[in-house]
């Protein structure tokens, strides 16, 4: 490992515990639905970016179950953030759109 998969491993899991660690401030403050899923999508975010590193390193090798080929984790882990964020503007959609 060279000194720019270190800088660049670092600076992920530096990044997303920032981002975690606000949003879980921000969820004590807010009850809103929205907002929980947003805070629940950057959580998932956060997992998906340890997996990555985890999986870079070599250290998840021979305990994923997979579909097929394909780890399961690598097409839910991705994919969980954006869920989460999509339903969230839904949900703030469909209130607009009720209290006119």
């Amino acid at each position: 490992m060279d000194i720019g998969q270190l800088i660049f491993i670092v600076s992920r899991l530096f990044f997303g515990a920032l981002a975690s660690f606000f949003a879980i401030m921000l969820w004590s403050k807010i009850r809103d639905i929205p907002w929980m899923l947003m805070v629940i999508g950057t959580i998932a975010a956060y997992a998906e970016i340890v997996y990555s590193i985890l999986k870079t390193l070599g250290i998840t090798e021979g305990f994923e179950p997979k579909i097929g080929s394909v780890p399961v984790t690598a097409i839910i882990l991705p994919n969980l953030p954006t869920i989460f964020y999509s339903i969230a503007f839904l949900v703030m959609i469909i209130r607009k759109t009720r209290r006119r």
